[in-house]
């Protein structure tokens, strides 16, 4: 029992959430191991199994781990991915994809309203973008404002719908991004393993294409702690200088 270490100047489970963390800080609970049971920690906290659920919970809430619905509660990997907004689908390219579906659906993301998109039913490509063996890093839903031949539309389960597009001589001509947090809900929720609720990194877009009809939108999103964005704007020496002349 470890209940003399438990700080005592914190309430019963604020002391049992630091210990906890500690143990993850220091390597006594591992990265995406399980840690040992609610009715184990708390024969050996001393306290009730409702402080260690409260204290596991608030674990949780700050990302430090993660419960998945019939094998216990696991240490998060903290290993963030770091995204380039500069260029589209370069740091993905050691990652695999795996195919979740393909239907036909409207947009119904109030954010990606923005962009304008069609009010009718696009081709929906859902996927995850996964790093290492089992690693999940993206949640990626792409539409597609215009149908696609079949053979191309064949080759979305194995790579992002703008590379095939390319493949097929399309050329993408513009890029606009949104980033915002989201709360995690559905199937993004699911593939994470994380509640519903939990704060998402999304990163929305819009892809122009130089055929008219074809125009690209989509969400990718992660847990924020697994997931950052970077955007690398150079100066302009000559506009610095042209804006000088001008005062």
């Amino acid at each position: 029992m470890v209940q003399s270490r438990l700080r005592t100047s914190a309430s019963l489970h604020e002391s049992v959430r630091e210990e906890i963390l500690d143990r993850i800080r220091n390597g006594t609970y591992q990265s995406e191991a399980p840690i040992p049971s609610t009715a184990m920690l708390s024969e050996e906290f001393g306290v009730s199994p409702i402080t260690v659920k409260r204290a596991l919970r608030d674990l949780q809430a700050v990302g430090a781990l993660t419960a998945v619905t019939g094998k216990g509660t696991f240490v998060k990997d903290h290993q963030r991915f770091l995204l380039d907004l500069e260029g589209w689908m370069s740091p993905f390219d050691n990652a695999s994809i795996r195919l979740l579906s393909i239907t036909r659906e409207k947009i119904a993301d109030t954010t990606l309203q923005v962009f304008n998109p069609p009010k009718e039913a696009m081709l929906c490509v859902r996927k995850m973008v996964y790093f290492g063996d089992d690693v999940p890093i993206v949640y990626d839903a792409t539409y597609l404002s215009s149908d696609v031949d079949s053979d191309i539309v064949d080759e979305f389960g194995e790579q992002f719908v703008t590379n095939a597009l390319e493949r097929h001589d399309f050329k993408i001509t513009g890029t606009s991004h949104i980033i915002d947090a989201a709360p995690a809900a559905g199937q993004a929720a699911e593939v994470f393993g994380v509640p519903n609720g939990y704060p998402m990194l999304r990163r929305l877009y819009k892809i122009t294409t130089d055929k008219r009809n074809v125009t690209i939108f989509g969400v990718l999103q992660a847990p924020f702690d697994r997931l950052a964005c970077s955007l690398n704007v150079p100066s302009n020496p000559k506009s610095k200088h042209q804006l000088k002349s001008k005062k």
